[in-house]
């Protein structure tokens, strides 16, 4: 594995702090703590860069907080200049990494998504009658911060680079994660392990991919499936026969335990592409796609929501007409022509 050296003095570069900074600030310039960084954009920035170069940058606390949709999780929230960092630190660093990551690897990456991972998804549907839909159960918060560490410092000859990953790793929150053993523990390894990634990071997203690049390699080059794609802890092997899928799905599971992680034991079902499998939203079919119920539960809810703000002088039509467009462009990618026409009928704006 080739390694790489020098990288920090790029992260600590004023014009990559800067960048880093507009970035992260898109679509929340009008947050106080945001357009105050702004402000003062060259002299905080000047003084990220010498607090990083001296060692004495020291991350803020996490603000969290709950939401229940598409699913109950805990969202992990930065101080903003600390996501400056986050932004610098992979500007520099994920570059090193993107090299080694295979096609089929979709989330958190330039030019794939859920709409490009939809797509293969669909071409391999068209391709294997049948698909085994995985689930990690509960992954960012099981990561095991000693082996993401150990994987970063096999490609990263630089104790700098390392020093700031270790104290972005460290300083996540306590995430609660069920207690899990895997072979070799003894009744306080799970506890010893110091495990978990934020949800909500930007630097957990690209992490994700490093923890999990692995599996990736091994399902795609040695298990000799049909098919594979992944969409961050969400993943899809296709093959011929449901044997050779229940023979693929124990060999994952043993390769998971290797990364103390497991398979959801409910979420992982082999099916037969021809009827149709729930994915990033939709239900996928080898010649259509249908928007899941939920999806647009959760359209007609922002809506209301939407009309009520309105009404209350608290958003525009601008801002509105961004919202639905967004969503419009999102559901366009199944076969929602008539659905969205009779969601947009029932969106009525009107003041007070």
């Amino acid at each position: 594995m080739k390694s790489h050296a020098n990288l920090f003095p790029a992260i600590c570069e004023f014009e990559n702090l800067v960048s880093a900074a507009r970035v992260a600030a898109r679509g929340k310039k009008s947050r106080p703590d945001v357009a105050d960084f702004l402000f003062h954009l060259e002299r905080n920035a000047l003084r990220l860069r010498e607090e990083l170069l001296t060692h004495s940058y020291r991350p803020g606390g996490y603000h969290q907080f709950q939401i229940t949709e598409p699913k109950p999780r805990t969202i992990s929230a930065a101080p903003f200049r600390d996501r400056v960092v986050h932004h610098a630190l992979c500007r520099v660093v994920e570059p090193v990494f993107e090299r080694s990551f295979i096609y089929d690897s979709y989330a958190c990456r330039v030019g794939k998504g859920t709409h490009r991972a939809l797509d293969r998804f669909t071409h391999f549907a068209r391709r294997f009658p049948y698909v085994l839909k995985c689930d990690i159960r509960r992954f960012f918060p099981s990561v095991d911060r000693q082996i993401l560490y150990e994987r970063l410092a096999r490609k990263l000859r630089d104790e700098d680079v390392l020093w700031l990953s270790a104290l972005v790793l460290e300083n996540g929150p306590d995430e609660p994660a069920e207690i899990a053993c895997f072979a070799g523990d003894n009744l306080l390894t799970p506890l010893e392990r110091p495990r978990g990634l934020p949800i909500g990071n930007l630097t957990s997203q690209f992490l994700a991919n490093v923890y999990l690049d692995p599996l990736d390699h091994f399902v795609s080059e040695q298990l000799g499936v049909g098919g594979y794609l992944r969409y961050c802890d969400d993943f899809a092997l296709f093959g011929e026969t449901k044997a050779q899928l229940t023979e693929a799905k124990g060999a994952v599971a043993v390769f998971l335990a290797d990364l103390r992680l497991r398979l959801h034991p409910t979420k992982c079902m082999i099916y037969p592409v021809a009827g149709g499998v729930a994915f990033l939203g939709f239900k996928v079919f080898p010649d259509h796609r249908l928007l899941l119920k939920p999806s647009i539960r959760r359209f007609r809810l922002r809506s209301r929501r939407l009309e009520r703000d309105f009404a209350e002088g608290h958003t525009t039509a601008a801002e509105v007409s961004a919202s639905v467009q967004a969503w419009c462009a999102h559901a366009a990618n199944g076969d929602t022509y008539r659905l969205r026409g009779r969601l947009l009928r029932g969106l009525v704006l009107s003041k007070g």
